[in-house]
């Protein structure tokens, strides 16, 4: 008899594989794991559950057709018919495995339909993601928990703002921004919301919803109630002390179970990035105060909590004080997320987090970055250290802002919740042969292994260093010396690695979003050197911008090639979601402005977070913002008219970045990318090597 679930199973084989039954599913006893096999044509699938039965079908479509299922992978696979196969066994390392971030749903999913959606879930199943993340639909939530404290419809959407900013409302960094929230887009998210669910829950996942901060409307804030920033946001705390704070937290997750259901994991951050402004006793208090407010909504309620302020603000998040915060927490009520497990664990300064419950996860991606750039060998250890310490985590997750990005990062981790590890170049081999389903696949991306996916994990992070092209023109950090070493420290690798790697790429059909992204690396780089050359020469009078300024040019054509690479691809993806001429207006501000200026064009927090190299930002952005640089340059280098220079600078940026906002640039015709590619690298290849010598090997 098959299992329950074993439709849903069979249904995502169709999605998946072409003109091929569906396999039969079983029921495997035992520890979590599947088995699949083939007999004749026949495909057979025994599982623990649904999601080892999914994990179990993406190893057979590995092992025995060479293809992986990667987030841009062509669907559906069209596969031969399948020979007598000996079973192909898995057992999971770990339980659970937690899939998306806040961000994610701004940076990345904001603008999805239920098309997006799907395939979504389906690459999820495919990777062994148990416990997802899911926003979609929680401003429904909170419209029907508010009105029900007396709220008016205006003064929630008011509140709610624009639908790209949600994420950030939810965790009690803003309110009452880039909006208000469209009417139409309340009920229309709630739809969507629950289909997502539905199709989550069919699969075996236990999704994590959010759930209540501390953060209120100024409406309902009592007396007592702080203000606190956020990047410069202000917004209203409600004291956990206050009877609102429990009844607010219980109101949420009653209206949610209404609306959602529950798989009673919640998930809240109340001192995301906001270090407590209370005594020593405070953080325990808000712990104690949200899990009373949860419990009383749900008596099955676990808080899923995540570890970024303990990394993010470590200097005041001492051991002392994060114990004393998680002593709060009753037992068997929390799961902590250790968030940037490949560049900054917490799990060993805080002992496993004194052995409660806690998942280990890869961040990487901040704001949706689209420079190719990882540290594989620190994930794969750190990874392997943390499952073989005195205090192992329950489980591996994904915690990226961003996604749809660096995707050999991304599935090197997935696999480690199912395969033992092996040697880091063999694994890069078998993955670019899976990906593109051509042998060169394997020299592709074992040389991007080399240079790009090589870095030192902490030196990507975007508070370090994000490159001259996406950071933000100034004439006192940009005329340091120091910029010189950041230019260094940049190319930490052979340049004639990722030369290669080009050259492989550019031999393979279906490479083209990694050959893109490959030369869009190596053209950076060429920004960044030739803007140090740039400052080398100002104090002469032979200084001249031109070279600098024709390589956004090149970065911008080259980018848009792809699709997924344009401006205009995200702003009509806006544009489709918009109902109403009312919901366009916010929808299409939203997405310009929040990977420009990110919030108001004189609020300089959050500038160009995002770094995105995309045709239309590239082009008519970026490159404009560094030709005004070079406008008031000339007075900048006069000690005594910089700071009238950095006045016009910052006057005209602001200026700049509102119409950008207002209005986008013009559409680029697309250029076939292997040409570009071509173009790039007889135009910029021998100078990109020739900074070989300076290249900083770790």
């Amino acid at each position: 008899m098959s299992p329950p679930w074993a439709e849903a199973v069979r249904q995502l084989w169709t999605r998946v594989v072409a003109d091929t039954p569906p396999p039969h599913v079983h029921r495997l006893t035992g520890t979590r794991g599947f088995e699949v096999w083939a007999d004749g044509p026949t495909v057979h699938v025994a599982a623990t559950d649904a999601g080892a039965a999914c994990a179990g079908i993406h190893r057979y479509l590995r092992d025995a057709h060479d293809v992986r299922v990667t987030w841009d992978t062509p669907l559906p696979l069209s596969i031969d018919p399948a020979p007598t196969r000996p079973p192909l066994r898995g057992r999971a390392r770990v339980d659970r495995f937690y899939y998306l971030n806040f961000c994610t749903f701004s940076y990345s999913t904001a603008y999805w339909d239920w098309a997006e959606w799907e395939r979504e879930i389906d690459w999820m199943a495919l990777h062994g993601v148990t416990m997802p993340l899911n926003l979609v639909g929680h401003e429904a939530v909170l419209a029907l928990a508010y009105s029900r404290l007396g709220m008016s419809d205006v003064d929630i959407r008011a509140f709610l703002g624009g639908p790209a900013y949600l994420p950030w409302l939810y965790m009690g960094c803003l309110d009452s921004f880039a909006g208000p929230m469209p009417a139409s887009w309340l009920p229309r998210g709630l739809e969507l919301g629950r289909r997502i669910l539905d199709r989550q829950r069919s699969l075996g996942m236990t999704p994590a919803l959010p759930a209540f901060t501390g953060h209120v409307p100024r409406q309902l804030a009592p007396a007592g109630a702080k203000t606190r920033l956020w990047q410069g946001m202000p917004t209203t705390v409600v004291p956990p002390e206050d009877p609102l704070f429990g009844r607010l937290a219980a109101e949420i997750v009653t209206a949610q179970r209404e609306l959602l259901g529950t798989d009673h994991l919640y998930a809240s951050d109340p001192f995301i990035e906001m270090i407590p402004d209370g005594d020593e006793r405070y953080p325990a208090a808000v712990a104690a105060a949200v899990v009373d407010g949860l419990r009383a909504g749900d008596e099955d309620a676990v808080w899923v909590l995540q570890s970024w302020p303990f990394s993010y603000q470590r200097s005041h998040w001492t051991t002392e004080r994060v114990n004393r915060f998680l002593d709060g927490i009753p037992d068997g009520r929390v799961l902590v997320l250790d968030l940037w497990g490949e560049a900054d664990p917490q799990w060993p300064r805080l002992d496993g987090y004194g052995g409660r419950p806690w998942l280990w996860n890869g961040l990487l991606n901040f704001g949706g970055r689209t420079e190719p750039v990882a540290d594989l060998s620190a994930t794969s250890t750190n990874i392997e250290d943390a499952l073989a310490s005195d205090r192992p985590p329950v489980g591996l997750g994904l915690t990226m802002e961003a996604i749809h990005n660096n995707p050999a990062f991304f599935e090197l981790v997935t696999d480690r919740a199912w395969d033992e590890p092996v040697p880091l170049a063999e694994w890069l081999a078998d993955f670019g042969r899976q990906r593109h389903g051509d042998p060169a696949g394997s020299e592709a991306w074992q040389r991007l292994g080399a240079s790009v996916l090589n870095a030192t994990a902490r030196s990507i992070f975007p508070e370090s260093y994000i490159g001259i092209a996406v950071s933000t023109p100034d004439y006192t950090r940009m005329l340091d010396d120091r910029v010189h070493d950041d230019v260094r420290a940049a190319l930490y690798y052979d340049p004639d690695d990722l030369v290669a790697a080009i050259r492989a790429l550019a031999r393979i059909p279906a490479a083209a979003d990694d050959l893109a992204l490959a030369g869009i690396a190596l053209l950076l780089r060429v920004i960044d050197h030739r803007f140090s050359d740039l400052l080398r020469s100002i104090h002469t009078a032979q200084w001249d911008a031109t070279d600098f300024l024709t390589v956004f040019d090149d970065l911008d054509g080259l980018a848009a090639t792809r699709p997924t690479l344009r401006l205009d691809t995200w702003v009509a993806a806006a544009q489709r979601r918009a109902a109403d001429d009312e919901e366009r207006r916010v929808l299409e501000d939203n997405a310009r402005r929040i990977l420009t200026v990110w919030h108001t064009a004189d609020n300089p927090f959050l500038d160009n977070y995002s770094a995105r190299i995309w045709s239309g930002l590239v082009g008519g952005y970026l490159k404009r913002r560094w030709e005004l640089w070079a406008r008031f340059l000339p007075r900048a280098l006069d000690p005594e008219g910089l700071a009238e220079a950095q006045s016009a600078l910052d006057e005209s940026l602001r200026d700049l970045a509102e119409e950008f906002i207002a209005t986008g640039p013009a559409s680029r015709e697309p250029g076939d990318v292997v040409a570009v590619t071509e173009h790039v690298l007889a135009r910029y290849g021998d100078e990109f090597c020739s900074r070989k010598g300076t290249h900083n090997v770790h």
